[in-house]
């Protein structure tokens, strides 16, 4: 059958386009290509939205979204695994909580997993199905877990000259785990920073995030206590710092079921954290 010119034309581009929209996809596959590219500046043309650097040129940080009407509310989960826990990993102990993942799923909650580089590299694939899942974002928590300044929770200390390659590291493990575009957003470990730190973290481009609700989570053993913590503090543009590690956060799993249908009842949307930067940031 002859093809009318006008219909051989509209497939002849449509070919053209298939073919390079594989080209681009193998490329993006090509793990030697994406192994040149910073997390921030791989992203597609959509990149993920971050504040404008603070004064001085320090990282941004960002706690909490705008205070409007729009009552959305971020639930974010460290994945923490320090570098040094590989024999406690080796001897049993669970640093994971597939668990949680999966009700997070189940109720089809939006959440950002901040992880650090150790947690990817002992989970390469839990790490990649939660990085593969539009459900979630995956974002840098370090590689180490070691502080990023003195006196943190008993943490050990990462140099300030190591602050930097300790982030860089983290973003490389997720490569290698198969996370494809990890957000361009850093927790620092125990929550604590300073100006040098944040400083250290300049030349990254990442954002901070902290937050504005604790759950309380960690170490508890009562679901219920850290459910009314979270339901008590939760305002529109909230973000709620939780964990994804079993041993440290037992009842995580837990609370979520009664947190969720709870604040949904009270009209709260679950965004994740690009949302809440995106639609208006709260610097801390």
């Amino acid at each position: 059958m002859i093809l009318p010119v006008r219909r051989v034309r509209r497939l002849t581009a449509a070919c053209a386009l298939a073919a390079a929209l594989a080209s681009l996809t193998a490329c993006g596959d090509d793990p030697a290509h994406t192994a040149k590219a910073h997390p921030a500046s791989s992203a597609p043309a959509s990149r993920p939205p971050t504040l404008a650097p603070g004064p001085s040129a320090l990282a941004p940080v960002f706690s909490n979204g705008l205070r409007t009407q729009d009552k959305t509310v971020a639930l974010t989960f460290d994945a923490d695994m320090t570098a040094d826990q590989g024999e406690r990993a080796a001897a049993g102990e669970r640093f994971d909580n597939p668990e949680l993942i999966a009700t997070l799923r189940e109720l089809k909650v939006p959440s950002t997993v901040f992880m650090t580089g150790r947690w990817a590299e002992e989970y390469p694939v839990q790490a990649r199905a939660i990085g593969r899942d539009p459900l979630f974002e995956v974002a840098n928590h370090s590689y180490s877990h070691y502080a990023f300044t003195d006196d943190c929770y008993g943490l050990p200390t990462v140099p300030a000259e190591r602050m930097k390659a300790d982030v860089e590291r983290a973003y490389a493990a997720f490569r290698t785990a198969g996370v494809p575009d990890p957000m361009p957003y850093f927790r620092f470990p125990g929550g604590c920073y300073d100006q040098q730190a944040l400083r250290a973290l300049s030349a990254t481009g990442v954002t901070a995030v902290q937050w504005d609700v604790v759950s309380g989570d960690a170490f508890a053993t009562d679901a219920d206590a850290v459910a009314r913590q979270v339901l008590d503090g939760v305002r529109p543009g909230s973000v709620v710092v939780m964990h994804c590690t079993r041993s440290a956060a037992p009842v995580t799993e837990e609370a979520i079921r009664a947190i969720v249908p709870e604040l949904r009842e009270r009209g709260f949307r679950f965004v994740k954290v690009s949302e809440l930067i995106g639609s208006g940031a709260g610097r801390s």
